[in-house]
This record gives structure tokens, sequence and C-alpha cells, in this order.
């Protein structure tokens, strides 16, 4: 049913979380076309939960790919702070557009979920907004991630000032506003977020796509429309 799923919306990105070795390479044997990459969170094995970040290999070329872990200690592989329960990270990559040379940065990434983890999740966003912002601001960034808290949150409000929500933001918008539904197919909270610097958002989309109460997760996949923004205007033009 993933498979499926996959087939028919056919993004050119894809940020998973809770994925397994096995599943990614399920996915892409199945699905030729995406290459994927990650690592483990505990100690970058398969048998552990990725962030993985598959792509189109028509599409872009990944120039450069890397893993920090929202932690005190954001390069040691596995580490855990702030009282955290598992090891918590972000996996990232740079790509390049095959087709015009463009280059942008996806970022994916998985929260902590308890209810007083409320101050553990603000501290996560903070460090990922300080690796943004560290980034050239010329160059686009895309993030996705299960956030583990609703859009009236301080993490929203953090990373929503500099970064655009693209459900938020975009034009057209369909399916429900929820996205946990824990395979019941009711929507419930907005915990899932693509949030985007320097990219226009043309519409986004919940993907309630089931095959009778079989859902392809808990979560609802949310599907969002990118475009490169609009080349400036020179003088004369």
């Amino acid at each position: 049913l993933m498979i499926e799923t996959l087939r028919r919306t056919h993004p050119d990105l894809i940020g998973t979380q809770e994925l397994f070795g096995s599943q990614g390479d399920a996915l892409t044997e199945a699905l030729p076309g995406y290459a994927w990459f990650g690592r483990g969170r505990r100690g970058g094995h398969d048998d552990d939960e990725h962030m993985g970040v598959f792509y189109r290999k028509d599409a872009f070329r990944l120039i450069e790919s890397g893993d920090f872990w929202l932690s005190d200690t954001p390069e040691v592989v596995g580490s855990i702070s702030w009282g955290n329960l598992y090891p918590r990270m972000v996996t990232w990559g740079l790509f390049e557009s095959r087709r015009d040379r463009k280059r942008f940065y996806l970022f994916n990434t998985h929260f902590p979920y308890r209810d007083e983890d409320a101050a553990v999740r603000l501290r996560c966003a903070r460090l990922l907004l300080e690796r943004i912002r560290a980034l050239p601001e010329q160059v686009p960034v895309i993030v996705t991630g299960d956030f583990n808290t609703g859009d009236d949150s301080d993490v929203h409000a953090l990373l929503a000032g500099p970064l655009d929500d693209a459900w938020r933001r975009a034009a057209r918008r369909r399916g429900p506003e929820g996205t946990f539904h824990g395979f019941a197919g009711q929507p419930q909270r907005r915990i899932d977020w693509i949030l985007v610097r320097g990219m226009t958002i043309r519409s986004a989309e919940t993907v309630t796509m089931h095959r009778g109460a079989r859902y392809p997760s808990d979560h609802f996949p949310v599907l969002a429309v990118l475009r490169w923004p609009p080349a400036p205007r020179r003088r004369g033009d």
C-alpha cells in the first residue's frame, strides 16, 4: 500500500520517519527510480529507526549528505540530551537539479512525542534552526518532519517565522488539516509539516489514500508542490 501510494503521488523527494533499513531497501527495489540515504538513530545501523530521505534519481543529483543528533553533542552518533527517551536526529542532503543545476538543502527530522517533552521539542527546534541559519541565504531549504506538536505550539512559532509552512501558505489545499490518525483514518492534530525557505509554495495536500480499513501509515502523508522563486528582474526587462 505504501508503494502504491508513492506510485500514485510520485513525489520528487520524500522525508520519512521511523524507517528501518529493510523498509528503505524494499521501497527502492519496488520503485527503482528512487534512491535513499540515512542511518539508524542509535549507532548508525540499519536495525533502528532512520530519518530516511528518498529522491528521484532522474530529477536530482545528491551532492552532499549527513546527519546530526538533537543533543548537546550533535556530531556524536546516537547521543541523547535534555531528557529524551530516544536519540533524536536530523538527516540532511544538498541536492542539485539535473535540469537547471539549481541547488537546495533538505532537512528531515522527528521530534520527541510525550506531552512533557514540550521544552525538549523547543530545544530541538532551536538547534535545527541554528543549522539552517548557518547556510548561505541564497540557497533554498526544505524541512520535512514529524514534530509531534501542533501548529499552535512554541515550536511552530519558532520555525514558521524564518520558514514558510507549506500548508498555511499554499494557494490551494486538499485533504484534511490533521495528519495523525493512528491507523483509524480520523484526522487529529496537524503535527507533520513541510517548511520552506526560498521557494514558492503552489499547493499542499494531506494524502488519505487507503484500502478499506488499511492505511500505509499511522500519519497521513503531506505533499507539497514547490517551485523555484522567479528570477529577479533586471533593469530594462
